[in-house]
């Protein structure tokens, strides 16, 4: 199965009293590069998402948004040291008896004094925690991927239609290349007719210069190991999985055969084949790109 680079889920899940939001965002990129946004206070399970989303997704620039809405035996209390409190008290009555000092203390002087009140936060289990925030993680991946099977699904069929027009092609170049060489054989013997006159002309010197010819013009070599690339390719499409960076390079080896032919050419009509070769070429390699 192809899979494509980009794609976006969601998904928004109620555990254990908490209100869990996870989105995933993939844009292309030559390898995997994951970023999750997630608060401070559940940073205890960015390894685990983090490691479960290198084993659903290959390559990418993949942004992770999380959120987590607690329930309110989440949240802080506040909790007077009675103990504390009693001391500065203490301190306060010795301070009005020994100096003679108003006591005009009130509840929220109190409150302001160091350490009386305490905010308190419960304890969290992570382990549980962890788990919850990763199924709404798997979740929002399961949506991900789906969206990326589609495209994949898409840039498929078209790269499929674009690798048999460049079987076309190659066809149409190998059945030119002969025709080539007979057109310079009939243009050698009319230009050598024309120069003597009507005087005898050696056949075996036209049959040897259009033997170099050919073989200077031959591009049978090119020709095989373009369709040698262009089943490599079906092939790893067939198989499917994360074969966006292999198609990449055997695309290069693709072109670089292709520029051969136009150097070896010496034909209009060829020139045009390899034009339009190298315009499918680059149609694949817009989709290539995509895939992951």
């Amino acid at each position: 199965m192809i899979y494509s680079m980009t794609g976006y889920g969601r998904a928004r899940c109620a555990l254990n009293g908490r209100e869990i939001t996870v989105e995933l965002r993939c844009v292309n990129s030559r390898y995997l590069d994951i970023s999750i946004k997630l608060h401070r206070s559940y940073t205890f399970a960015e390894d685990k998402i983090k490691a479960y989303l290198q084993s659903r997704v290959s390559r990418g620039k993949l942004d992770v948004y999380i959120t987590v809405d607690a329930k309110s035996s989440d949240t802080a209390e506040i909790v007077l040291n009675e103990d504390i409190l009693r001391s500065y008290l203490s301190i306060f009555s010795r301070m009005e008896k020994e100096y003679g000092i108003k006591d005009d203390l009130t509840v929220t002087a109190a409150a302001s004094l160091p350490d009386v009140l305490t905010k308190v936060h419960p304890e969290v289990d992570t382990e549980q925690l962890s788990g919850d925030i990763l199924e709404v993680v798997r979740l929002a991946a399961d949506s991900f991927n789906e969206m990326r099977r589609k495209e994949g699904e898409a840039l498929l069929r078209d790269v499929r239609s674009q690798i048999a027009r460049v079987t076309e092609l190659v066809s149409l170049v190998e059945e030119r290349l002969p025709r080539i060489v007979e057109e310079y054989r009939k243009r050698l013997e009319q230009k050598l007719s024309e120069i003597l006159e009507g005087r005898g002309i050696d056949e075996s010197r036209i049959i040897t210069e259009a033997a170099l010819f050919a073989d200077r013009v031959d591009v049978n070599e090119e020709t095989v190991r373009l369709r040698s690339h262009v089943a490599q390719m079906e092939d790893m499409l067939e198989k499917g999985g994360a074969v966006g960076r292999k198609l990449d390079f055997l695309l290069q080896e693709m072109n670089r055969e292709t520029n051969t032919i136009g150097s070896k050419g010496n034909d209009l009509q060829m020139s045009g084949l390899v034009v339009e070769l190298k315009s499918v070429l680059e149609k694949i390699r817009e989709q290539i790109a995509n895939i992951e």
